[in-house]
């Protein structure tokens, strides 16, 4: 068996189900919670989207709010200098230049404040079911470790990982690598026993 192969199979059987851990209703609070999460976890941003988004869900009652009022609210998410400025001008120009709506364009998102290239990937890939493979420090980490890549650059490791594994499985893999990467692979290193890493390590064929 190949290694991406083992991988496939072994992430599926751990993860049958994956679901973004970002909690969302629609286009727009996906990007504004994807927006949220840069240098802040999952659990953090879900504790505060919910009083954004009872506020704020739509472009136009985002864009209605002031910079300050929305720093108020994320400011445990850090970055609430910036992200509230990103925020308040995203949703602006999503008022005035896409009749309200998220984009479904690379280009398009790329072009909007606080969006950079892994948070459309995880918009295109989340909201619009786009094959995207978003990569975040759980999935370099892995990358490198299980010999998928041997750099260290985003765009390398992206197009090394699209390389390897079916179109089809991107959207779910990036998530479950993610997870498995807090489940077992931490930073730190493995945690216990490391199905992967230690199959990977043992078995001469991958």
């Amino acid at each position: 068996m190949k290694k991406t192969e083992y991988i496939l199979k072994k992430l599926k059987e751990l993860y049958p189900e994956m679901k973004i851990p970002l909690d969302h209703k629609n286009p727009f609070t996906l990007l504004v919670a994807v927006v949220l999460s840069a240098r802040c976890t999952d659990v953090q941003v879900n504790k505060i989207t919910p009083k954004l988004f009872a506020l704020a869900d739509t472009p136009q009652k985002m864009a209605s709010l002031s910079v300050q009022q929305i720093q108020d609210i994320i400011r445990p998410c850090g970055l609430s200098p910036r992200k509230s400025v990103a925020i308040k001008q995203l949703s602006t120009i999503l008022l005035e230049q896409f009749d309200s709506e998220v984009p479904a364009n690379w280009d398009a998102l790329e072009s909007l404040p606080g969006v950079g290239h892994k948070t459309a990937s995880v918009v295109m890939a989340q909201a619009f079911h786009i094959p995207a493979f978003p990569i975040d420090t759980h999935i370099q980490r892995l990358a490198l470790r299980w010999g998928l890549t041997t750099s260290k650059n985003v765009k390398k490791i992206e197009a090394d990982l699209k390389k390897s594994f079916p179109e089809h499985e991107w959207i779910p893999l990036h998530l479950k690598i993610i997870q498995y990467g807090r489940d077992y692979c931490t930073a730190r290193g493995c945690k216990g026993t490391c199905p992967i890493c230690s199959a990977i390590k043992n078995d001469p064929k991958l």
